[in-house]
């Protein structure tokens, strides 16, 4: 089954499972109101505190599809329970449209090979949480970031805006509970 199949059969179990639980047939389940709750006459004011970041994979995952190619591609390497720890880590996650800039023979290859396939998505993963400001700080300094792959990417800037291995970083700054994620344009390519 190819990776977007996955990822949608999966999505759609989730779906179905949402769905179910919503139209439960139990009467003691509670009716959601539409005001403030009230306690003897008092309104309490509603909590408008922003839900805690998820981790890095359930943060790509609920990112309105834009990492799904590089979701089934972190499950095929077996890196989903990795990338679910403490961490910290700092994922420079390439979009779908970044996939599609890649010549689809490669990408089959890459897929095809664990141990590349494993070293490709470990090359976008740096242990530490690294935002824009310390990327920055690393293009002034070393130019260096170590990734888990043991492979450095190269660290530079133009104006205020960092580089990775010459590419911008398209969104950035994702918080995730256990590191952060840039989505990328671009693959990033390990040397050879």
């Amino acid at each position: 089954m190819n990776t977007r199949a996955r990822i949608g059969t999966a999505a759609l179990a989730l779906t179905a499972l949402v769905s179910m639980a919503a139209c439960s047939s139990d009467t003691t389940d509670a009716i959601p109101t539409t005001g403030p709750p009230t306690t003897a006459g008092t309104t309490v004011a509603p909590t408008t505190t922003a839900p805690p970041p998820v981790d890095i994979v359930a943060t790509a995952l609920t990112a309105n599809s834009l990492f799904t190619e590089l979701a089934g591609l972190v499950v095929d390497a077996g890196l989903v329970e990795t990338l679910r720890t403490p961490g910290p880590f700092t994922v420079f996650a390439p979009i779908d449209a970044a996939f599609a800039k890649l010549p689809i023979d490669t990408l089959h290859a890459v897929q095809a090979d664990a141990k590349l396939l494993a070293t490709v998505l470990t090359y976008h993963v740096a242990a530490g949480t690294y935002t824009v400001a310390d990327l920055l700080k690393i293009a002034d300094g070393t130019g260096t970031l170590d990734t888990v792959a043991g492979i450095p990417l190269k660290i530079t800037r133009d104006g205020d805006q960092p580089l990775i291995n010459g590419f911008k970083i398209a969104v950035a700054d994702i918080p995730a509970s256990n590191g952060v994620i840039h989505a990328m344009g671009d693959v990033l390519v390990p040397p050879s």
